[in-house]
């Protein structure tokens, strides 16, 4: 049985990547300063608490795990839009050092549409309040991606629509190639979804699709 380390996995998409791979038979190890745990706690579910900054941290966290899912967050606050965010880049520039170390192979991270080359997908009309309230956050997820894309492990970003808490449809669309991506919605869980299908394939591929279920 694998253990997938999930980074973020307190709350939001981490969270639910839990939940979906608990449910398909993943040992979990969830890593957050918070350390929270699920409602309905599982002998498969382990709680770490620890910083994605903290070089020590993420060390111990990687031990005996067999794949890694980055799914770190930002609460919305002013910061956001007024401050430089750099927590993507930086527990990047940790993280992937680290696997290399643990000879951990496998990396999925979560980003977003309007990350990296999909930053040229963004409509008109959504351009101009995507830049002023996201942009600082996707300059940094933009450096993380590019981080990833160079480093030598198995990677896999995967770039969400608008987010919701809906539960999983099943019925998502997975954008592979540059002509199709598009922003939409999609339910946290249905990203979970995709994420936990993907672990099980022998390579993650290097792909950087969108997932949304209902185009904007």
């Amino acid at each position: 049985m694998e253990k997938i380390l999930v980074i973020g996995g307190s709350r939001g998409i981490g969270r639910e990547v839990c939940k979906a791979a608990i449910a398909g038979g993943y040992q979990v190890r969830s890593m957050s300063r918070r350390s929270g745990k699920l409602e309905s706690v599982n002998e498969r579910y382990e709680a770490f608490g620890g910083d994605a900054l903290n070089v020590s941290d993420v060390a111990r966290a990687l031990d005996g795990v067999d794949a890694v899912v980055q799914a770190l967050g930002v609460p919305p606050s002013l910061d956001l839009i007024t401050k430089p965010v750099s927590l993507f880049s930086k527990a990047t520039e940790i993280l992937i050092p680290e696997m290399e170390k643990a000879g951990v192979k496998k990396l999925v991270a979560v980003t977003g549409f309007g990350a990296g080359d999909s930053n040229a997908s963004i409509n008109t009309l959504q351009r101009v309040p995507f830049k002023l309230l996201l942009g600082r956050a996707y300059d940094d997820k933009s450096t993380q991606e590019r981080l990833i894309e160079q480093s030598n492990l198995d990677w896999l970003i995967v770039r969400p629509g608008v987010l919701t808490n809906q539960p999983a449809s099943g019925k998502y669309r997975v954008l592979s190639e540059p002509n199709e991506w598009r922003n939409g919605i999609v339910a946290r869980a249905d990203v979970a979804d995709f994420i936990i299908k993907q672990l099980k394939a022998d390579q993650l591929g290097r792909q950087k699709p969108v997932v949304i279920r209902y185009r904007l």
